[in-house]
This record gives C-alpha cells, sequence and structure tokens, in this order.
C-alpha cells in the first residue's frame, strides 16, 4: 500500500489520503472537520492522482470517499470569497474538473452526509456511485451568484431531466439518497456501515476485468471532447460571476448568516 503523506510525515493529517492497492488507488478526502471542503491544493493533489492512475498499469479503478460524516462540502467558500473581492486568484478552469472529462480510469464513489457543488458534480464523472440514506446531494450555484460546472449543465439534465436539473440547480434543492438512486445518480443505497465494504468491492471487481477493454468501454459511453467545450463554456461565465457585485452579495450573506438580497442590485 502506498500512500501520500504530508509535510511532517503524517499521511493522515494530509487533506487528501492516497493510496494504491489490490489494483484499487483509492482517494480519500481527509478534511473532516471542514466537511471535505476542497482548497485548490486539494484539486492539484487530486489532478495529479487521476493523471498518475491513467499511466499506472497497477491501477484498475479509482475509488473515491470522504473521511467523517459528508462526502464533500464543496468549495472551500473562504477561497471564493477572496477571488470576489481581488484578494485571491483562481486559475483558468479547474484542474480536477478537466482531469475528470479525460479520465479513462474507471471510478468508484462512497458518499455519506452532505455532497455539495462540485462534491455532487464530480459524481456525474463516476461510474459507479453508492450512497447512504443520509446523502444530501445539492448543487446550489445560483444560491451563490454562480453557474454550474465539471460540464454538469449538460450531464445532470441527460441524467435526470431538465425540470429536476433546473430545481437542483437554481432552487437549490437538495436531493437524498433514495432519490439520487431513484433518479439514476446513484447506483445503489447502502447501510453507513457497508458503504466503504461495497464501494471497495465493487471497485476490486471493475478492477478484476481486463483493463484496457474496461477504459475503451468507458471512453466509448463519454464524448471527452464535448465535455472539455462545455466545461470550457462553463469556465468563462463561472469566473465572470466570481467577480460579480452579485457573488459579492451571496458571500456576504454567507458570512453573516443572513438571507442575500439581489433586490437592490438590479
Amino acid at each position: 500500500m502506498l500512500a501520500a503523506r504530508g509535510s511532517d510525515g503524517d499521511a493522515m493529517t494530509d487533506p487528501v489520503i492516497i493510496e494504491n492497492s489490490g489494483g484499487v488507488l483509492t482517494l480519500t478526502l481527509n478534511r473532516p472537520d471542514k466537511k471535505n471542503a476542497l482548497t485548490a491544493a486539494m484539486y492539484e493533489v487530486l489532478t495529479r492522482a487521476l493523471g498518475k492512475a491513467a499511466e499506472d498499469a497497477s491501477v484498475g479503478c479509482v475509488l473515491i470517499q470522504g473521511n467523517g460524516d459528508s462526502f464533500s462540502a464543496g468549495n472551500d467558500l473562504a477561497e471564493f470569497a477572496a477571488i470576489n473581492t481581488g484578494d485571491g486568484e483562481r486559475p483558468t478552469g479547474n484542474s480536477l474538473v478537466s482531469a475528470l472529462a479525460r479520465n479513462t480510469v474507471p471510478i468508484v464513489a462512497a458518499v455519506q452526509g452532505r455532497a455539495v457543488g462540485v462534491g455532487a458534480t464530480m459524481l456525474l464523472h463516476c461510474d459507479l456511485v453508492y450512497v447512504t440514506a443520509d446523502a444530501r446531494l445539492s448543487v446550489p450555484f445560483v444560491n451563490l451568484a454562480l453557474v454550474p460546472e465539471a460540464a454538469s449543465s449538460l450531464l445532470l439534465p441527460a441524467r435526470i431531466g431538465h425540470a429536476r436539473a433546473f430545481a437542483m440547480f437554481v432552487l437549490g434543492e437538495p436531493v437524498d439518497g433514495a432519490t439520487a438512486v431513484a433518479w439514476g445518480i446513484a447506483n445503489a443505497l447502502v447501510a453507513a456501515d457497508e458503504l466503504r465494504p461495497r464501494a471497495r468491492a465493487a471497485a476490486e471487481a471493475v478492477a478484476a476485468r481486463p483493463r484496457e477493454s474496461v477504459r475503451q468501454t468507458r471512453r466509448l459511453l463519454r464524448n471527452a471532447d464535448v465535455l472539455a467545450a462545455r466545461i470550457a463554456e462553463e469556465n468563462e461565465i463561472f469566473a465572470a460571476q466570481l467577480r460579480s457585485a452579485e457573488a459579492r452579495e451571496a458571500f456576504a450573506a454567507f458570512r453573516e448568516k443572513r438571507p442575500a438580497d439581489f433586490s437592490r442590485l438590479r
């Protein structure tokens, strides 16, 4: 087993723990105190891991999971707020999103608790998704005056239909685990204590299949060029909205724990 280690040499303190065993590369989000909110540094670690997996003949499947009571709360909003005020920089696009779109290795996800924003949209790039009853998938981009990313504006309505996708994006309506399965976002509802064993077993089953056959099948099921084009379009609009007055009001309201008031901006 190989594990990514932090600067202090303790893998368990890293925000992303990487383990490679039994043909499965496991990526564990490890900021449980922050609901596994993703930082720019975490994006880079995950992106590199996916890139290496594609080149590693020993990897037959990637498994993504999160420590604590949530899968991922999505982007760290403190970083977004800093960009909005000019105190931070956002790279052109999101490296992880692009890596997911171009990825050739099958991905399995184990999801408990909150899966918000990119924590939910990354699931659309996974091939097998297992959820618990307490899972809550939400993509409230409009609540933050932003727009969908990760090609989710294409993938989510294709999966669940326009009306349901619009309600999730614009009204911020969450979807529980059972509904995620019923709508085809996830494969199965699993008891909390069975989540990781079930996801691991599925990842190992994928890894046991002929590697090239599996990768080519995944490629045929997805159109990476179409996904990349939609991601580029989303990124351009997302970047503009991130620096907008609407986003400034949304982030201020979030910080101050009050309802946002966009009426004064009209």
